[in-house]
Formats: C-alpha cells, sequence, structure tokens
C-alpha cells in the first residue's frame, strides 16, 4: 500500500466555540495528526494540535468515560446497526486510520467496541488514543473505548507511552500524561454486546468470594488477602465485575481488587480449569471447561478477547499464531472464544531482524442477532513515517512477560500521581 498524499493543514486546531465535537472537527483533527506524524518532527505537534486543545480532548472524554459502568451493555439496532471490534493497535496510527476508513466510520449505523492496548510500542500512540477519544466525545453510545493492560502507569513506563508524550509537549508533558493517566483509569473493562457476546482485553476472571489462605494487616488495621488459595479458584460473576475497583493506575496482583487485573492481563489455555498465570506475574490462564461454563452461565455466545500479538503466540506452541490477526482458541457446545489482534506487521520497532509481519484484523457483527463474526483481515499501511522509538525495545522484552510487578504503583490513582502521592 503506497503513502497517501496529506494535504497540509496550515491553521492550529481550536477548541469548537460552542464545546461540541463535529464530525468536521474530527476530520480536521485526523488530517492533522496524519500530515504531521509524515511530515513534522514529534516535538512540533503542539503547533497543529495546542497542548490547551488536547486537554480539553482528555478533559471531555474523562468525564464520559468516568461516568460508564465497568461493564457496558451495547445494544444494537436489530435492523439497521453492525458493531465493529477493534483489538489492540498499540500506536500503530496509519493502520488505525486505515481501519477505520475499511470498516466505516462510527454512525448511527455502526457501532464500535474497541478492546485496549491504544498506546505503547508504537510511535503514535498519543495521536492514535486522542483521535479514539475525540471519537468517543462525538458519538459517545456509538463508540466505547475499553481498557487494556498497557492503559497504565507501570507499562506506559516501560513501553514508551510516557516518554512518548514528554518528547511531544516537553514543558506540559507531565500535565498531558497526568491527564492521560486519568482517561486510562476511566476505561471500563469488558462489553457486552447484544446481549451474547462478551468483549475485553484479556478475558475472563476469578471470584474474590472465596476464602483466603492468609491475610496480614494492611493500614490502620486493615486485613487484606494476600495469597488467594489458588485451589479454589473459581470464575467471577457478572456482578463481582461490576463491583470491581477500577480506578487504580496500576491493577492489583495480589490483594482484594484482583478483578481488574484479571480482566486485562488473563490468557486462555488448552488445559482445563483456573490457574494463575505464572508466565506474566498476574491475571490467569483459563481453560474451554471455563469459557463453556461462562458462555452458559450468562447465555453468551461468543468471547472476544485480544492482548497476545504474534510476539507473545510464537511462545506458545499449543495455540494457534497470530499471522492473521485472529485466532478461534475455544470451539465449545455454547460458543466461541476468538483472540483479536489489530495491529498488522507488529511491534513497530523490533531487535531482530526476522519481522512477524503479521496482518491485522477487526470483526464486524450484525444483525440480527451479531452472534456470527465476519473476520475482515488487513496489512500494515507502508511505508510507515521514518521515526525513533521511544523506549530501548532491544533492550525490552517482546511480550508483557516477566513484569517488575514491585515497580507498579499499586492500588495508586491519577489523582494520587497529581499530588506527589503513589498510595
Amino acid at each position: 500500500m503506497g503513502e497517501p498524499s496529506v494535504p497540509c493543514p496550515h491553521i492550529a486546531l481550536s477548541w469548537p466555540p460552542d464545546g461540541s465535537v463535529t464530525l468536521e472537527w474530527i476530520r480536521r483533527l485526523t488530517a492533522i495528526l496524519d500530515w504531521s506524524s509524515r511530515n513534522l518532527p514529534p516535538s512540533d505537534l503542539p503547533t497543529l494540535l495546542p497542548s490547551p486543545v488536547l486537554l480539553r480532548i482528555l478533559l471531555a472524554a474523562s468525564d464520559i468515560l468516568h461516568k460508564e459502568p465497568n461493564y457496558v451493555r451495547v445494544q444494537a439496532d436489530e435492523d439497521l446497526s453492525s458493531v465493529v471490534v477493534v483489538g489492540d493497535v498499540h500506536g500503530q496510527l496509519h493502520d488505525v486510520l486505515f481501519l477505520l476508513e475499511d470498516a466505516g466510520f462510527p454512525g448511527e449505523d455502526r457501532l464500535f467496541v474497541f478492546n485496549g492496548d491504544y498506546v505503547d510500542r508504537g510511535a503514535w500512540g498519543l495521536e492514535t488514543f486522542v483521535l479514539l477519544l475525540a471519537w468517543k466525545v462525538f458519538l459517545p453510545h456509538r463508540v466505547f473505548l475499553l481498557r487494556g493492560n498497557h492503559e497504565s502507569k507501570y507499562c506506559t513506563s516501560v513501553y514508551g507511552f510516557e516518554n512518548e508524550v514528554m518528547v511531544k509537549y516537553g514543558d506540559q508533558g507531565k500535565q498531558v500524561y497526568r491527564k492521560c493517566l486519568r482517561c486510562f483509569e476511566g476505561l471500563p473493562l469488558a462489553s457486552i454486546i447484544a446481549d451474547c457476546i462478551y468483549t475485553a482485553h484479556g478475558g475472563l476472571f476469578r471470584s474474590m468470594n472465596i476464602t483466603p489462605s492468609k491475610r496480614s494487616k494492611g493500614k490502620k488495621g486493615q486485613k487484606i488477602v494476600t495469597n488467594a488459595n489458588t485451589s479454589s479458584l473459581k470464575l467471577g460473576s457478572l456482578e463481582e465485575l461490576s463491583k470491581a475497583r477500577r480506578t487504580v493506575l496500576d491493577p492489583p496482583w495480589e490483594g482484594s481488587n484482583l478483578i481488574p487485573g484479571d480482566v486485562l492481563w488473563s490468557d486462555p489455555s488448552l488445559g482445563l480449569g483456573l490457574s494463575p498465570n505464572e508466565e506474566r506475574g498476574i491475571g490467569l490462564l483459563w481453560g474451554p471447561d471455563c469459557t463453556e461454563e461462562f458462555l452458559k452461565k450468562n447465555q453468551f455466545k461468543l468471547i472476544i478477547r485480544s492482548h497476545e500479538g504474534p510476539d507473545a503466540r510464537v511462545k506458545r506452541h499449543n495455540l494457534t499464531g497470530m499471522d492473521a490477526g485472529y485466532t478461534i482458541d475455544h470451539d465449545v457446545e455454547s460458543g466461541k472464544l476468538i483472540t483479536l489482534f489489530s495491529a498488522p506487521d507488529y511491534p513497530q520497532f523490533q531487535a531482530g531482524k526476522e519481522r512477524y509481519n503479521n496482518r491485522g484484523a477487526y470483526i464486524v457483527l450484525q444483525p440480527p442477532d451479531f452472534s456470527t463474526p465476519f473476520f475482515h483481515t488487513f496489512e500494515a499501511i507502508k511505508p510507515r513515517p521514518q521515526v525513533s522509538a521511544y523506549y530501548d525495545y532491544e533492550e525490552v522484552i517482546d511480550s508483557d512477560e516477566e513484569l517488575d510487578l514491585k515497580s507498579m504503583n499499586n492500588g495508586s490513582s491519577a489523582e494520587g500521581v497529581a499530588s506527589g502521592q503513589t498510595d
């Protein structure tokens, strides 16, 4: 695919006078992000997208996101609307622009559900995230943005997004980054589409209604669970999901608020049952029996999750690779479990010379029952604009394994960061 010719937007974007984002405003924003990524040094982005305008987008989106529940119900019109589900995009702006055009932009006849991981690794995480937030502000009931494991303080400090923001916005970078973290906290954890499809970044989660094997005293004598008895692991309910505390910068891997970490970090397995995800150090592994139990209990037909790109799947020899941008990992009596990955030729920066050359994919769900997934695959937009990485990709491991969990601000919030507090 050849590099498109993008006209130069000569005038910096301003916030709409009445505060209402329009389709024309989003088109201008899109043109600015595309053109600047190809023609300007990263630090010149504020000349076309000034920090006050960027901050207004982040604030408007944050206000909407924080009012949404932990799992959002996506109700499509049985006669008119289709639903597009998108997996990880990881700052690959030009592939996202292609996807939006290829699938058809959000509107009254087309809803979008994004499964998270908008930032990190790719060079345009900020542009990608801001563009999708603008769509959310414009069509809050047609565009649904879920949280991925990379929408966290820890991951963005390791995999490039924090540094990207600082390079692009300089003195205003810290404030922009804090507002991004605040948006991350507000992103819902999961969606239920047409009452029959569950989507989340990582997938399933444990019940916290179990007897802990060990307790210790937290602050002011408060007892906290430090090591849930793994022999008693069982699937959690939607009611438990709805009550979990999602407004944490880094979802805990221990304690009494494990559900967010499970939803964002867990992976499917071909082995039966639930077990700790020791490879990642957080979340769970769940087998086809758990997929069947979850689907049957909730009368669902599909689980669509993301989280695993070609770099992760190449290490899991018993599961299908991510060459096509999607895999069907469990096919059980009540339905299917699908892994969806929407970042082609991933990762953008790779230490080894041999690339994965994977395709990206998105899913279209159509009326009347929405339960049959139609897969659309696509190649990466090339050539990509020349740009440097914002993290040391030769030193950082490819997939999110062997995490330095002690470096996470366990349970902290964006407001805590803003005030210099981490606990």
